[in-house]
Formats: structure tokens, C-alpha cells, sequence
């Protein structure tokens, strides 16, 4: 490997921003799949920064009805805030294991407010069956964990917009969308992010797809998060998540999206998310998902 780096591991235990329990298990089971092993197979140092874990489904109250959970959701999201920034205080890249994806609130906020200061804007790449992009008043659900990339974006609420933008709606793509309500669809319109649906990888395949989202999210940027919501998969292949969501990408269409980001030269940190080991068989969505993190990485065939 060319570029070996030092990856500040970090999971974020937590399922309070789903409507379903288990993907707090997630980063359990990538572990139990030999993520460190294969990290360090590629070349790369790990600095194990720990496990950040929420309160439990029946020990925390769910508050607000129309947020359930929001006061533990924020807290993790200053913790995870908190401890992504000092990985890469230490020059390190974050790959931060969950748990669902309202934990993104928290990590791609700290890789914002890390390069801010240093003049540099970053991009975001959304690989999801869904969006992201509900706010508390169109949330059909009120889970937290479908209103993440809205956040980042600065619309939702308050005390986790913390009131203003993270990511710019031009530096913003969403890869392998195949389920979006419609006020998503509203505001994607409104902001301008870019969405490729399944329809249009089919059509155009996702190389190329990818290839437009790479640019977007480099373009007068200091480079990009790519956030991997394991949903983004076909269930046939990736049946241990917590929303799954028929005809989703292939396994290779996958490893193409993540060996295209570590290519790039771009990417400044990653997360694996909606992982449930619940539902999983015999672990083979946590080992798929070892293997996407390796091709993030630069792991290659030849």
C-alpha cells in the first residue's frame, strides 16, 4: 500500500434514533468480523479511541413523543463529536463503527469543525436506501436516525443543527436512494443535493455515478466523509440491517463505490453504520462490511 495512515477506531453504540432494536450490537459484531485484523493487513496503524455507548431502549426516557430519545441522541453526538475531533487532533482517520445513523450528527460535525478553521469546506457521500433527510415536523416515524443528512444540512432541530450547516448542499450526494418520503423529496429539490436513485444507477451504472459524487463532494473542498449505511445493499447480501430495502446494490457495486473513495486521495474519514447483528446470518453482513471498510482503505484486488 502506498499511503499507509493511522485510523483512529471509534464505535458509537447506540439504537435510539431507529425504530428497531440491535444495531447498537453493530459495532460488536464488525470487531467479532476481524475489522482491526484486516485494517492492519492493508498496512494501516490503529489507535483504538474506544466505545462511546448510549443509555438503553428500556432505562432511558423517551421525552418528547415527536423526538423520542432527543436528550441521549444529542449527548452521544457531543461524546462522539468530541472524540472523533481528538483522532484527528492526533492526525489520525476516523472510522467510527455504529450503531444507527443518527450518530453521524455527531461525526461528521467534528470533521467539519476540524477543517473549518484551516479554510476548507468538506463534502459528504451518503451511500443509503434512504435520504436521510426527514425533519421532525415531516417525519413520518419521528426517528432521529432518517433525519441525520437534513441536520447536517442545517435544517431540523435545533439543538442538533446547533444551528447552522455542517456540509453545503453542492458538496452533498446521496448514493443507492431507493425509499424517500415525500417532503425528502421536497427538500432535496429545495437545497439541491444530489441524489442517485437505484433507477439511475441501473441506468448509467455506478461507476460513473460514483465519479459525479467524488466531484461534488471534492470541488473547493478540503475532501470528504463517506458515510455507509449498510441498507444501501441488497438484503439478499446485507440482510443484518435494521430497514432494509429490496433491490439495493450488489456486492461488487459496493466495493466499487469504497475502492472509488480511497482512490480519490480525498477521503478524510469514514463510518459504517445500521448494522444489526440481529438479524444477521452467521455474521455475513458484518464480514461484508469488514471487506467495504478494507476497499475503503485500500485494499485491492491485484
Amino acid at each position: 500500500m502506498d499511503n499507509p495512515r493511522d485510523i483512529a477506531l471509534i464505535s458509537v453504540s447506540i439504537d435510539l434514533g431507529a425504530g428497531r432494536r440491535g444495531v447498537d450490537m453493530g459495532p460488536s459484531a464488525l470487531r467479532i468480523a476481524g475489522i482491526s485484523r484486516e485494517i492492519a493487513a492493508i498496512g494501516h496503524t490503529i489507535s483504538e479511541l474506544g466505545t462511546l455507548t448510549a443509555g438503553g431502549l428500556e432505562t432511558t426516557q423517551a421525552g418528547d413523543t415527536t423526538l423520542p430519545f432527543l436528550n441521549e441522541i444529542v449527548d452521544i453526538a457531543k461524546e462522539t463529536h468530541a472524540v472523533v475531533s481528538e483522532g484527528l487532533s492526533r492526525g489520525c482517520t476516523p472510522l467510527v463503527l455504529g450503531g444507527d445513523h443518527s450518530l453521524s450528527i455527531g461525526s461528521v460535525a467534528a470533521v467539519a469543525d476540524h477543517y473549518r478553521p484551516r479554510g476548507g469546506a468538506i463534502g459528504v457521500i451518503w451511500v443509503d436506501a434512504h435520504t436521510d433527510m426527514n425533519r421532525p415536523r415531516t417525519s413520518p416515524s419521528g426517528n432521529i436516525h432518517g433525519m441525520s443528512l437534513a441536520v447536517l444540512l442545517g435544517h431540523g432541530e435545533p439543538r442538533l443543527t446547533r444551528g447552522g450547516a455542517s456540509v453545503r448542499p453542492e458538496n452533498a450526494s446521496v448514493l443507492g436512494a431507493r425509499d424517500l418520503d415525500r417532503a425528502e423529496k421536497q427538500l432535496i429539490r429545495e437545497l439541491g443535493v444530489r441524489v442517485f436513485t437505484m433507477s439511475e444507477i441501473d441506468e448509467r451504472g455506478v461507476g460513473p455515478c460514483m465519479d459525479e459524487a467524488l466531484e461534488r463532494a471534492s470541488a473547493g473542498t478540503a475532501g470528504f466523509h463517506l458515510s455507509f449505511d449498510l441498507d444501501a445493499l441488497d438484503p439478499r447480501i446485507a440482510p443484518g440491517v435494521g430497514t432494509p430495502v429490496r433491490g439495493g446494490l450488489t456486492y461488487r457495486e459496493g466495493h466499487l463505490v469504497c475502492e472509488k473513495a480511497s482512490r480519490s486521495g480525498r477521503l478524510l474519514s469514514l463510518e459504517l453504520v445500521e448494522l444489526n447483528p440481529v438479524l444477521d446470518d452467521r455474521n455475513q453482513t458484518a464480514e461484508l462490511g469488514v471487506g467495504l471498510v478494507a476497499s475503503a482503505l485500500g485494499a485491492t484486488i491485484l
